[in-house]
């Protein structure tokens, strides 16, 4: 495989090419309820009922039983990356600020500003009914889908305003930009709405990446649930990505309830 394509594929997803090693070697916002007290006219009284409390964000240890694991996605294989390979939200952006979330979504960073954040990588294993893998198992191995999957937690508003940001990205991005990131320039040609519906509300593209004059393509899905956004970025080492991964998208949404 050629050098710029591998370079490609670490600079947008961190630790696929490592997991993938291991892998073939093994909605809306609710309405409050209506206020019985009695009111400040009937009473004299000059306060007011006092407001509800903002959304805090949740740690790093309650997110880690929020996110998706092995068990809960059979036909993949879920790992999760070693801190060294997380990729830190500053070494990730775009030559257009507003087309930074969406570099940080490739790039399996929580967007925005989450007060904690946690990410697995989900490989679609080959489906071999049991046999032993024949050399042609192991290049479509080596083609799977691989989707980085990652969780972020927010305090008040952030989870509405990282996926405002998002949406934004999605149109002032449509025509490309240029991702930055582990000392790599990639070019990203166009970036195309695919539809989704998961959580309280959900975005999804193909981003197509020129890579020696060939296309790379990947899919993005994000949804928002309450103060928790998921994040999801498929790609595979062949270069092509024909679907939005939805069994892992579903396997997250049910796990958020």
């Amino acid at each position: 495989m050629r050098t710029s394509l591998r370079s490609a594929a670490v600079t947008t997803t961190a630790v696929s090419l490592a997991l993938l090693v291991t892998a073939c070697g093994s909605g809306g916002d609710t309405g409050s309820g209506k206020d019985t007290a009695p009111s400040a006219s009937a009473t004299g009284a000059t306060s007011t009922a006092p407001s509800a409390p903002a959304a805090k964000a949740l740690s790093a240890a309650e997110l880690e039983k929020l996110i998706v694991e092995q068990a809960d996605l059979p036909g993949h294989q879920v790992q999760k990356a070693k801190p060294a390979d997380v990729v830190k939200a500053d070494s990730v952006s775009a030559d257009k600020a507003s087309c930074t979330p969406l570099a940080h979504v490739m790039s399996a960073v929580a967007p925005g500003d989450p007060g904690a954040s946690t990410q697995r990588k989900a490989i679609e294993l080959p489906k071999s009914g049991g046999a032993p893998a024949s050399p042609k198992d192991a290049l479509g191995a080596l083609a799977a889908p691989i989707t980085s999957v990652t969780l972020g937690s927010y305090d008040g508003q952030g989870a509405q305003a990282a996926f405002a940001s998002l949406k934004t990205a999605g149109t002032d991005c449509a025509g490309g930009f240029t991702l930055l990131g582990g000392g790599e320039k990639t070019k990203i040609v166009k970036v195309a709405p695919e539809t989704v519906s998961a959580g309280d509300e959900s975005l999804a593209w193909t981003v197509t990446a020129g890579v020696d004059g060939e296309p790379f393509v990947t899919k993005l899905v994000v949804f928002r649930k309450g103060n928790l956004l998921a994040s999801f970025s498929t790609l595979s080492l062949g270069g092509t990505v024909k679907e939005l991964p939805k069994a892992v998208i579903d396997a997250q949404a049910a796990k958020l309830g």
